[in-house]
């Protein structure tokens, strides 16, 4: 069970908890008929995650999305035999009105970039789990449907638009609030919908949106129903879509039983991760253990673990922590990643995975693996992997080394029995791609042949410090007689410089392969929204968000910058 220590004196804002179940759910309504879910919009005006805002509209903040993706987890592991996901309202005339602005505009500039990024991938795993797991999503708009709400809905298969007269689509943030949709609207109406970029300018600059016919017709929806016969369209599409799915009809599910969590003033701990905290230093190490004990080898016995399976727990486990640190611990700059454990165990897991990734679970398992090493990836934090006496890199293990900005291996070159290794398999070729297409050696090598060649031919070799340096794959290999001054002088450096700059830079450097819409939609969050989110156009005293809803006038500066 979640054990929380009351007493939390370090930290100075309220603590932000990723994890809930459907008996708590405030805000989303859950429902299974055979290869459908239907998860309805009903979001309560009075469940906040913070005090001086009301939810009204199917407006939400940060805990409606928190619930969302709990839901959507428990579809894809605990649901096996659902192959559709309808998303829609409980609410009369209103499908979901977006963010909710006044929460934007009593919140710090940190608390709306975080955010925008959960919002981001948990709108972006909709489309992961189509694209990979056969499951596919269906927004039925039955009502007002604007800014986040369309962003929501932009993220599914398809969308059908209930056709009463009144029911329109709509992105209204830049004539509205001086800012611009934060989960990816601009970016899914050109490069997903195919909207004519003309008609695009019309649409994202009109604040009454886009209704019925015409909104077909632009391909800003798929399809419209009168209110008569929309809940029958929208039951046969979902079946329709179902049909292409080869989700399981019959599958034991994995219920997501409560993390074994222990939250402390300057540590998260659980059965495979610990975070320790250094405040003084501004560093968290985290430390993930590889897998102890003998793991199963055939679909039977990993679906009778269930979420106890190791590659299961591990990715909730580590997916928590990093959610926990990049909300709750905003000072904490610099990560230190390290890893202990046996890397022939973490290699047979991988062989497991590797054989049966075919099989609904585990498929879903590397599915989260692969979308919580891609939250590494857009953390606004720097990543520097430790690979010492003890560690595990290995395989999928590897991965978290790969993600970091840069890796430093100790060299024991009087002490071979002691001496860390990594260990490159095959999973790191091909299972965990990042939103690029590219694998993280993919995105190291630049998928320059001599060089993939060389490091494929070591594939399963445990490869020391000088080795492993002269593949490329660390940064450094410093001796025991450097590496403490080495390791401390990078982190120390490291912490100095400016975490404006240092996140600009990281998600450049980070993200060096081939565009596409992911990739975009991150991209033009951090280039664009983080600076129009601080102009006083937006956030001033007369900014477009700061009068919402006051009856005032916002005041631009004409100047264009």
């Amino acid at each position: 069970m979640n054990a929380v220590v009351a007493a939390q004196p370090a930290r100075t804002a309220p603590w932000v908890d990723y994890q809930t179940d459907p008996s708590r759910y405030r805000h989303w309504k859950l429902r299974f008929e055979g290869p459908v879910a239907t998860l309805a919009a009903d979001f309560d005006e009075n469940g906040g995650l913070a005090p001086g805002y009301k939810l009204k509209l199917n407006s939400y903040d940060l805990g409606v999305d928190i619930e969302l993706n709990d839901a959507i987890q428990r579809i894809r592991f605990e649901h096996p035999e659902v192959r559709t996901v309808v998303i829609t309202s409980a609410k009369e005339k209103v499908f979901c009105s977006g963010a909710n602005i006044f929460m934007l505009g009593v919140s710090s500039h940190a608390w709306k970039v975080n955010f925008c990024k959960f919002t981001n991938e948990t709108r972006n795993g909709l489309e992961d789990s189509s694209t990979h797991s056969g499951l596919k999503f269906l927004a039925a708009v039955n009502g007002a449907c604007a800014g986040g709400g369309y962003e929501l809905a932009l993220a599914c298969d398809e969308i059908i638009l209930v056709d009463d007269r009144s029911s329109a689509v709509s992105l209204p943030e830049v004539p509205l609030l001086g800012v611009l949709p934060g989960t990816g609207g601009l970016t899914r109406v050109t490069d997903k919908r195919k909207v004519r970029h003309d008609r695009a300018d019309i649409f994202c600059t009109s604040v009454e949106g886009v209704r019925g016919a015409k909104a077909k017709d632009w391909r800003l929806v798929d399809d419209i129903a009168k209110p008569a016969v929309f809940a029958q369209k929208v039951q046969e599409r979902a079946l329709e879509l179902a049909a292409l799915s080869d989700r399981p009809a019959t599958g034991r599910g994995a219920l997501l039983t409560p993390l074994n969590r222990s939250v402390e003033a300057d540590a998260l701990r659980y059965g495979h991760v610990t975070v320790q905290i250094e405040r003084a230093k501004r560093t968290a190490t985290f430390t993930i253990h590889g897998p102890q004990g003998a793991q199963p080898q055939d679909t039977g016995a990993i679906e009778a673990l269930g979420a106890a399976w190791y590659p299961l727990a591990l990715a909730r486990e580590l997916e928590d922590a990093i959610l926990c640190m990049r909300t709750n611990e905003l000072d904490v700059g610099t990560w230190l990643i390290k890893t202990q454990g046996d890397a022939a165990a973490m290699l047979a897991v991988d062989a497991t995975l590797l054989a049966n990734q075919g099989h609904w679970l585990v498929r879903e398992t590397i599915g989260l693996l692969r979308r919580t090493f891609s939250r590494l990836d857009v953390a606004s934090r720097s990543l520097f992997a430790l690979i010492e006496p003890g560690s595990c890199f290995a395989g999928s293990l590897l991965e978290l080394a790969l993600a970091c900005d840069r890796s430093y291996h100790l060299a024991l070159p009087d002490d071979e029995a002691q001496a860390p290794r990594i260990t490159v398999g095959e999973a790191n070729f091909s299972l965990y791609p990042m939103v690029t297409g590219q694998s993280r050696l993919g995105r190291r090598f630049y998928d320059e042949a001599p060089t993939m060649s060389a490091v494929r031919a070591a594939t399963g070799q445990a490869l020391d410090a000088d080795a492993a340096f002269a593949l490329g794959l660390v940064t450094s290999n410093p001796d025991d007689i450097d590496w403490a001054d080495e390791v401390r002088i990078a982190v120390e450096e490291r912490v100095s410089m400016s975490p404006d700059a240092l996140t600009g830079l990281e998600a450049n450097l980070r993200f060096n392969g081939p565009e596409n819409m992911f990739t975009r939609v991150f991209g033009r969050l951090t280039a664009w929204q983080n600076w129009i989110f601080q102009r006083p156009n937006a956030v001033g005293e007369r900014g477009a968000l700061k009068v919402y809803g006051k009856g005032d006038k916002a005041l631009f500066n004409w100047d264009r910058v």
